[in-house]
C-alpha cells in the first residue's frame, strides 16, 4: 500500500447496495449487489484506477464476503472478481447456496 498513510476501511454502504473501500477519506473501491435480504448477487467490482495493484480488490471482497457470513447470508458471483476470488478462495465457497454453484462453474473439486 505505497504511499498511503491509512489502513483501507471496508464499509457498507446500503443504501447504494454496495461496499466500498476508503483510504484517507478517499473513495477507492466498491463491490455492487443488487437487492437486499440473505442472499445477495453481487454484480460488479471496481477499484479507481490510482489505486489499482495494490491487492484493495481482494482485501474489499475477503471483507464484504465476511460481513455476508457473518448474518448469515449467501452470495451469487454475478462478477467475474467476487468469483474469481471464491475460486482462489474455497473457504468461501459454501457462501454460494449449492444448487448454483453448477451455474457459475463453481465446485468442490474445481477450486482445489
Amino acid at each position: 500500500m505505497d504511499g498511503m498513510t491509512a489502513q483501507p476501511e471496508v464499509r457498507e454502504n446500503v443504501a447504494e447496495h454496495r461496499f466500498e473501500i476508503w483510504i484517507d477519506d478517499e473513495l477507492a473501491g466498491q463491490t455492487v449487489y443488487q437487492g437486499e435480504g440473505l442472499t445477495l448477487p453481487f454484480m460488479h467490482t471496481e477499484i479507481d484506477d490510482r489505486f489499482g495493484g495494490q491487492g484493495l480488490g481482494s482485501v474489499l471482497i475477503r471483507q464484504a464476503l465476511d460481513t455476508v457470513r457473518a448474518r448469515g447470508g449467501q452470495v451469487l458471483p454475478y462478477c467475474p472478481f467476487v468469483k474469481s476470488f471464491i475460486q482462489k478462495h474455497p473457504d468461501y465457497l459454501d457462501l454460494v447456496p449449492s444448487g448454483k454453484r453448477a451455474d457459475f462453474g463453481l465446485s468442490e473439486t474445481a477450486t482445489a
